[in-house]
């Protein structure tokens, strides 16, 4: 198998604004997380996981979610897949969805996207 057949793991982090954590997970799981899950019944996602810290952290190091996505391979993260048209399918009343997915952007301080490498320790 080459490394781009491989599965690819990417954990992507998300910080709100102090008090809007819960908000932003529910409007995740309503709104992204169903466009998500149909890419794995698609085939380009393999798993989703999500996590928060149990305690907190400095501000400048806090996150408030990592959302753990195992791609197929790399080139499903950039195949000209057209998310938005999945949304329309998924979401009849496309005004709520975007207004609800501009909300959960607002109520956002920052958010980075991590590709992970596996390091074999036995190698």
């Amino acid at each position: 198998m080459t490394q781009q057949d491989k599965p690819y793991i990417v954990e992507y982090y998300y910080k709100t604004k102090w008090g809007h954590a819960e908000e932003f997970i529910h409007l995740f799981k309503k709104n992204h997380y169903p466009i998500l899950k149909r890419q794995i019944e698609l085939g380009r996602l393999l798993q989703i996981s999500a996590a928060h810290p149990r305690l907190h952290a400095t501000e400048d190091g806090r996150w408030d979610y990592r959302v753990t996505l195992i791609w197929k391979n790399v080139q499903a993260t950039d195949d000209g897949f057209d998310e938005a048209e999945l949304s329309r399918q998924l979401f009849k009343d496309q005004e709520t969805f975007k207004k609800e997915e501009q909300r959960r952007f607002e109520i956002l301080i920052g958010h980075w996207d991590i590709p992970i490498i596996d390091v074999n320790l036995d190698t």
